[in-house]
């Protein structure tokens, strides 16, 4: 006797998957990610061709940094040092970081006197390490390189006159368990798979 086939359920199957990818999705939001892997904080565009953005209201920044370990002797036949480059502020250990801010929009930023202030944030206070006084900026970009001495979260201030021209730079020093999990698991953490 000839017996009739039940159709197969997948829906078990897709149960799994759906569990999976909502796995990550918490795994995600746990670990302040955006899509670009970045902390969520900067500018939606996040990280881009080598560069960081931020937006504020009245003011849009890309900036880049390239570190050098602060223990690293250069040769004195050296051509050049071989500075690494750093996503979005996250510096393993302490060094030197160079750093370049591109006044991206609006232009008109450029004729505006602005002031660069990094402090080192101890005990939800802040600690003033450095200040360079207001200056026009008409090539649209700032450079700067800073001795970071100390393990700890910095942040570098743009500031104008004008209290609406502020943007915050966070840069961190070291890492922490949340920073080694995103390393290790940056391929699957990523939403934007190419």
């Amino acid at each position: 006797m000839l017996s009739k086939s039940r159709p197969i359920s997948r829906l078990p199957q897709f149960a799994i998957l759906g569990g999976v990818i909502i796995a990550f999705m918490m795994f995600g939001a746990f670990l302040d990610a955006s899509s670009q892997g970045d902390s969520s904080e900067t500018y939606p565009k996040g990280f881009r061709g080598g560069a960081c953005t931020i937006e504020t209201d009245a003011l849009t920044i890309g900036y880049s940094g390239y570190y050098l370990p602060g223990d690293y002797e250069i040769p004195q036949d050296a051509i050049r040092t071989p500075h690494a480059p750093i996503q979005c502020g996250k510096i393993p250990k302490p060094g030197i970081l160079n750093i370049t801010i591109d006044l991206l929009y609006p232009e008109s930023t450029r004729d505006v006197p602005l002031a660069l202030r990094l402090v080192k944030v101890e005990a939800n206070a802040e600690r003033e390490i450095l200040t360079i006084p207001a200056q026009r900026h008409q090539s649209g970009v700032i450079t700067h390189a800073f001795n970071l001495r100390e393990l700890g979260q910095y942040i570098l201030y743009l500031n104008g006159e004008n209290a609406a021209l502020l943007v915050k730079v966070p840069i961190k020093v070291g890492s922490d368990w949340k920073d080694n999990f995103r390393k290790l698991f940056s391929t699957f953490l990523s939403k934007d798979q190419p």
